[in-house]
């Protein structure tokens, strides 16, 4: 066995090197997505593809990889690799998650003093790209009906061979984006984030030699597995059930249901979706990657989400989907939403199941969507194509002890935002209004966080512009008599100042000077609002989160006129 002090200096430098991974990721992006959002995600893997560490960036992207890197070892065998391969793919029913997100698998060899070379480990990592081709801009369309509409789909290929680009596959791909300087440029940057990690573990492999570093990477997994172990024993046997909708699917299916039953025995953790809704016709069919992800990420919140994340985290939770549903598609079902919409809500139930037990583990629901907007067209500026894409915060969830965060992402996404300045200067677009909405964090004993609106216009052009979002008709909810959260709403307006509400999954022609404006939802809040603070009430009214109006009607505290803020003006 190896000590305790080596064994955590190695946990840690594995950590280390996905977190270098990610900087030199986010570094040398071309794409804002990448840049300034960082909607991408980096990871270590062992030899038989069994995850070691991560960089915490991404939840929907970081349970689905080992999905990815398997798939990758399938179709290349650790016999067919060389040193310098990488394999690249996206497709969603083969180790991917949805079109968008292209996942890089390294192996990783190191050559002893004798000159023989052994596969040692995989550094891989998965990126967002802005386009990767299909009916629409951006490549996140909310009317798709099957994968095919949805841009480019790449099983496991080989994109770099011996350390060259294969510049057929690269050839390939470009030629089926809107924006292939771009596309290229964020693809070598995803090599060179994992060729750091080829180097960062290759000195960890020379410093501690191939059998020691192979024999604490085990311990490492057997510790996690362990400590969650532990967790799970903690919590009460018994099988704990939830539901929740997503409102539709963007074609007319609406309220789609994700029931989830949760049991716990022992050390370990069922959560059998039976009940689901089946696949839908609209684009928010989530693979079992996702399914599998979001409910990882859950169990690791109610359990300790400091319990080192890799494939021994894992082992004692088992994912039960229905083959068919929403949460288990067949092909050629659309998925592009799953990835996105699915994922938060299915978080949501296994939550809500779990509170059923614990609540003082869990958070009341949070915005439970990701807002995803994609405009797309030529811009006028240079007379070529660009696309946009971008998802947005809104209220996360109040719990105990703790008012919910405003305007953040919530659970399966963890992006940043993308800066106005930044947006302006890429695009042909401007941001005319970016402001927490007031009002819109359910109230309870610890307010839901706030939601946001986002306005922005089209300039001197016409453009496509596409909404894929949720929570516009049912409410996140609150949890011990906390209220739900405000929900959402999008609405358009011509240069005329014509407007009408769009809805939540949607597609639309804008005409030039057309504004679009997002109000994601608020979270739901915590416990009875008759217990909150007097002294938090009046602070919110001060800082213009909650409006005297509702002060009063919510929690029954009147805030003199002097004490509000300067502007309280609804924002719808």
């Amino acid at each position: 066995m190896t000590d305790s002090v080596t064994l955590e200096v190695i946990r840690n430098a594995c950590i280390a090197v996905c977190e270098e991974m990610n900087a030199n990721l986010i570094r040398t992006g071309y794409s804002p997505n990448i840049k300034e959002r960082r909607d991408c995600s980096c990871a270590l893997f062992d030899a038989d593809g069994e995850m070691i560490s991560q960089a915490e960036n991404m939840p929907v992207h970081l349970g689905a990889m080992p999905f990815s890197v398997a798939a990758a070892i399938d179709r290349f065998p650790p016999e067919t690799l060389e040193p310098g391969d990488g394999i690249l793919l996206n497709d969603p029913f083969y180790g991917g998650a949805h079109l968008p997100d292209l996942t890089l698998v390294t192996p990783v060899f190191h050559e002893d003093d004798a000159g023989e070379s052994e596969l040692v480990a995989f550094a891989a990592n998965r990126a967002h790209h802005a386009d990767v081709g299909g009916a629409r801009a951006g490549s996140v369309a909310a009317d798709s009906t099957e994968i095919y509409q949805e841009g480019i789909r790449i099983p496991p290929v080989k994109l770099f061979e011996a350390g060259e680009p294969n510049e057929s596959v690269f050839d390939m791909v470009l030629s089926n984006v809107r924006t292939p300087d771009e596309r290229r440029g964020d693809l070598r940057a995803q090599e060179a984030a994992n060729q750091t990690g080829r180097r960062r573990f290759l000195d960890l492999v020379e410093k501690y030699g191939r059998e020691t570093l192979t024999e604490a990477l085990d311990e490492i997994q057997d510790y996690s597995e362990a400590r969650m172990r532990a967790e799970i024993e903690d919590l009460e046997d018994g099988t704990y059930e939830f539901s929740d909708v997503l409102d539709d699917d963007g074609l007319g299916n609406e309220d789609l249901r994700i029931q989830a039953a949760v049991t716990v025995d022992g050390d370990d953790v069922t959560v059998d979706f039976e009940g689901t809704a089946d696949q839908t016709e609209g684009p928010v069919n989530a693979v079992l990657a996702v399914t599998a992800s979001a409910t990882y990420y859950s169990v690791r919140c109610v359990t300790d989400p400091d319990i080192p994340p890799n494939h021994g985290c894992y082992r004692p939770i088992e994912v039960q989907a229905p083959e068919g549903s929403i949460v288990n598609p067949n092909p050629p079902a659309a998925v592009v939403g799953g990835n996105l919409e699915t994922s938060q809500r299915v978080t949501d139930v296994v939550l809500g199941a779990f509170a059923q037990q614990a609540p003082e583990r869990v958070t009341a629901a949070g915005q439970g969507t990701m807002n995803n907007i994609t405009f797309g067209g030529t811009d006028p500026r240079t007379g070529t194509p660009y696309a946009f894409y971008e998802t947005q915060g809104g209220g996360f969830g109040g719990r105990v002890g703790k008012d919910g965060m405003d305007g953040v992402h919530v659970h399966m996404s963890n992006t940043m935002n993308t800066p106005v300045e930044v947006l302006e200067t890429a695009y042909p677009l401007r941001v005319g209004r970016y402001e927490l909405r007031q009002d819109s964090g359910g109230p309870g004993e610890f307010r839901g966080g706030l939601g946001i609106r986002r306005d922005i216009q089209v300039r001197d052009h016409e453009a496509h512009f596409s909404l894929l979002a949720d929570r516009h008709t049912h409410q996140p909810y609150g949890l011990e008599g906390g209220e739900p959260g405000e929900s959402g709403a999008a609405e358009l307006t011509t240069a005329e100042g014509e407007s009408r509400r769009l809805p939540q999954k949607s597609t639309h022609e804008l005409p030039p000077g057309a504004t679009v404006s997002i109000r994601t939802p608020g979270a739901g809040g915590y416990g009875e609002p008759g217990d909150r603070d007097p002294d938090a009430v009046r602070r919110d009214v001060r800082h213009g989160k909650v409006s005297a109006a509702a002060a009063r009607d919510a929690y029954g505290v009147d805030v003199p006129t002097g004490e509000t803020a300067d502007a309280e003006g609804d924002d719808d």
